[in-house]
């Protein structure tokens, strides 16, 4: 087995290490950045990205992270397309194995990022991207005056949902039960917005539509398995996101919901030389922008604790 010195390695890709990786190459660190079988991060799945800084016309998400890894590996970051199989943070350098190589570090950057849970339903797949989401945020300015649906029984799918109200025509929240995991007071504001309208103990069995994207969801009954069929033009599915630390535990300390801790207002983790960036550590935001913030911030911190 190979094994490898580098005085930094940044663990997957994405906004957050590609930004991290652009600036740790242009202070001279040479990183090596392991982005992962599928580079790129969430964005590899996204269509039209609208609200980046810099692409007044929008532009798609694997168009835009094609420039991200291109100016990464501009400023001399060496870019491998492997997944990390097992780290060791228990001592410097640190050691970090991907396949049959081994790599060690002085210094390393987790940028593994988060993945949005998805439901599975009929034609989720055949519509993703077109009127199938996971990010109001992110999409929702497509489907302006439009009646749309989110899906879900938390706070996440209370905030979608009183987001889109400002956006959409009306906003259906379908949930598998009666009562709601979300906080009272957000359930309280979507029950007094006119603009939400409640399908209670209903599951999407099925979405469907055209070459166009989106026409109708299909609905059954958790009480009777009865049906029916409702017009939409976009279903937002918001059960949440699971962030990919998998590999860090017993490593790196995290919260309860599995997102790396960080010492608020800083990218440093509880270990000295290891920093955590973009939506790996951030359950809040989760947006391009925030994680390439984060990405910088990382590659700043690291630059000073190497000096040191």
């Amino acid at each position: 087995m190979s094994q490898t010195h580098y005085r930094v390695i940044i663990i997957g890709s994405g906004p957050a290490g590609y930004t991290a990786a652009i600036y740790a190459a242009r202070a001279g660190l040479s990183p090596l950045v392991i982005a992962g079988y599928a580079s790129g991060g969430q964005l590899m799945t996204t269509t039209d990205v609208e609200n980046y800084p810099g692409f007044p016309e929008g532009i798609d998400g694997p168009e835009l992270m094609k420039y991200f890894r291109a100016q990464a590996a501009r400023f001399d970051s060496l870019i491998i397309d492997k997944d990390v199989t097992q780290v060791d943070f228990s001592e410097r350098p640190f050691k970090i194995q991907a396949g049959n190589d081994a790599y060690t570090a002085d210094a390393v950057i987790v940028s593994t990022g988060a993945q949005a849970k998805t439901l599975g339903m009929k034609g989720e797949k055949e519509y993703w991207g077109r009127g199938v989401s996971t990010c109001a945020t992110c999409d929702g300015a497509f489907f302006k005056n439009k009646v749309v649906a989110v899906v879900g029984g938390g706070d996440t799918a209370a905030e979608e949902a009183l987001y889109l109200s400002r956006i959409a025509s009306k906003v259906f929240l379908v949930h598998r039960r009666e009562a709601f995991r979300a906080s009272h007071i957000m359930v309280e504001r979507m029950r007094t917005n006119p603009n939400i309208e409640f399908f209670l103990n209903y599951v999407v069995d099925e979405i469907k539509g055209n070459e166009n994207g989106v026409t109708s969801m299909a609905l059954k009954s958790t009480q009777d398995e009865s049906e029916r069929d409702v017009p939409v033009s976009a279903v937002f599915e918001a059960i949440g996101h699971a962030p990919t630390t998998e590999l860090f535990k017993g490593q790196l300390e995290m919260h309860e919901n599995g997102y790396l801790k960080v010492v608020p207002g800083t990218t440093e983790t509880n270990v000295p030389g290891v920093f955590a960036a973009g939506d790996v550590q951030d359950h809040v935001y989760r947006q391009a922008v925030t994680a390439a913030g984060t990405g910088c911030m990382a590659a700043i911190a690291l630059e000073r604790f190497l000096n040191e």
